[in-house]
Formats: structure tokens, sequence, C-alpha cells
């Protein structure tokens, strides 16, 4: 079976949230003051979770990357994700995470049946990364990604590139790839929160590759299967290779493949339109065929392209925490 959008594409992506809360508070990521976190009961159970899992993949969906906040947070979770990854037809089972527990939960994670990981990595300065997250410690992230690389995973390391705030570091991040059979993904920055000052923010994609390329001799790497929406290349002689992600200068909406469930039970889309349908009532009174028809619907929701320029953003502010970015 295969979801199809409106305009050809096939869905064949969730992003699942089991959770809202985050033992990071970084600043694209929610605002100083942080969230007003939801009561254990507006979160899905681990049950609801699994439900919702096994009803998107009997519709087409192959791969499923768990989400947060921060999903290494909740209790249980080793457990949730060794039922998640026997679930028949599914592909591929990743977790995204911000490594502060991966140090010592990366071998359960292997063990539980998690194929690939996410880190989250922003900075290797004690100083600059402790300013991001507002006051988290780099060395733990950076145990946690030992830690992954001993228990054998293969590793993207995630970094928001911002003006003046750590785009002096993207040599030192392509530097990574060298000697680590890592991907290194440099991210626009997005304006979720719709900072006054974001555009100001912004380190076009093309302009990191020129940046790169006065310092390494890199070439393009075809995408592997299920990839999301980065461009792939590889310095030469390096273990590892590095891409680029450009959701504000360089649309990739028409190879979107994904749709997204929040820890609330609320599925969309796209992650900038406000439109989304409420999974909840379907899950309450146990009827799969109308949770099926409920994630259908959502697809059917999906727009040609996200609207990010200023002039055309047309969505409500949102934490990443909240939305399960």
């Amino acid at each position: 079976m295969e979801l199809t959008d409106t305009f050809g594409r096939t869905i064949n992506y969730l992003r699942l949230s089991v959770t809202d809360r985050c033992n990071m508070r970084c600043v694209y990521c929610m605002p100083a003051e942080g969230l007003p976190l939801r009561s254990h009961r507006e979160i899905l159970s681990y049950e609801d979770l699994l439900s919702i899992a096994r009803t998107a993949v009997s519709l087409g969906i192959e791969k499923i990357r768990v989400t947060g906040g921060e999903p290494l947070v909740r209790k249980g979770i080793l457990g949730f994700l060794a039922q998640l990854a026997e679930t028949p037809g599914l592909r591929q089972l990743v977790l995204t995470t911000n490594a502060l527990h991966l140090a010592e939960m990366a071998e359960s994670l292997k063990f539980a049946g998690v194929q690939r990981l996410n880190i989250s990595l922003d900075s290797l300065k004690p100083a600059t990364f402790s300013a991001i997250t507002r006051g988290a410690d780099v060395s733990r992230v950076m145990a946690g990604i030992d830690a992954a690389e001993r228990a054998g995973f293969p590793l993207k390391i995630n970094m928001v590139v911002m003006n003046g705030i750590n785009d002096d570091e993207i040599l030192d991040f392509v530097a990574m790839t060298m000697d680590r059979a890592v991907t290194v993904r440099f991210i626009e920055y997005m304006p979720a929160i719709k900072a006054t000052d974001w555009e100001s923010r912004v380190v076009p994609g093309d302009t990191i590759l020129e940046r790169i390329a006065e310092r390494f001799s890199f070439k393009s790497e075809a995408r592997e299967s299920l990839a999301g929406p980065a461009r792939i290349f590889s310095v030469d002689g390096a273990a590892g290779t590095f891409g680029i992600i450009s959701p504000v200068t360089g649309h990739f909406c028409e190879e979107c493949n994904r749709i997204r469930v929040t820890a609330a039970g609320r599925a969309r889309s796209c992650l900038f339109s406000d439109r989304e349908v409420d999974l909840k009532p379907f899950l309450a009174i146990g009827d799969d065929r109308a949770l099926a028809a409920a994630l259908r619907q959502v697809v059917t929701f999906k727009p040609r392209r996200h609207l990010l320029t200023e002039a055309e953003q047309q969505f409500t502010p949102f934490a990443m925490a909240a939305l399960g970015g």
C-alpha cells in the first residue's frame, strides 16, 4: 500500500513525538521562559502511540523517527521502542536525541531495535553550547556520541547554523567527518518562534557550501533510501559525509515525504501549517479504521510548499519541542 498526497508525493515517513518535555532550552526551539508543560493525561500513552504507528505502517509508512521534546527523558521509552521495532512492515526506526542521556543508554537503544540516531549538536565550544542550550554541558553530548559509535549506530549530527552565534564552527564540524563515519548536517535557522530578528540569523545553505569550499575539496553524494531533504557531500578522503538542509532559501517541499504526530495526538502534514487533525477521539474508541481514515485525511492536507518568507508567513509561532521538531 502507498500513501500519496494531492500533489503526487509519496508519504512514507512519520515523525512521532513521545513527549513535549526536554532537558535543554535551546534558543531556536523555545522561548527563554520555557513552555507550559502538558499534564500526563494530555500526552498519548505508549499504547496509543503504538496504535498510531502500526496504523500508519499499514497505510504505507516505512520509516518512523521518534522525537520529542527529548524522547530519552520519558520513562519506559526502551520498552516502547522495542515494541515499535517489531511493527511488521516498518523498514527503518530512527531516534532523535540531544544525547544528554545517551552515554548510559546507547547499548540499550541498540538492543531495543533502534537502527539509527540523529543527534542535535550546535557547537563544539563549551561556552557557546551552554549559551545556545541555556546551560547544557557539551561534554555529556560528546560522551553520548562516543557511546553511540561504540554501540555501532550510524550517526547523523545536526547543527542549526546561526549567524554570529556558531557559524564560525562550520569548518570544525566538517573536520569531524574526516576521521568519524558520521554525517554532519548543517540546517538553516528556521523562524519557528518568530523572533523579530530571525532573518539576520539565517546563513544560507549555499553560503555554507562556499565557506566549506574555501578549506575543503568535496563532491556530491547520492542520498540513501528513505532519506530526508539534505543535499549530501563528502570531503575527499573523509570517513563520513556532510549535508545541507535549506528550508528557508531552498524549498525542498516538492520532495517532502513526511507527516508528524505530536505527543498530544495532533497530526500535521507540514511543520509550518496550522492545519491538523486530533487523533485522540479515534484512539479513545479503539476504531482503527477511523484512525486510518484520519491519517489519510492529514496527507490530503499537505500543502504544495511551506510559506516561510516574511511576507508569506501564515503559521502560528510554535516551539519545536511542542510539535516534535
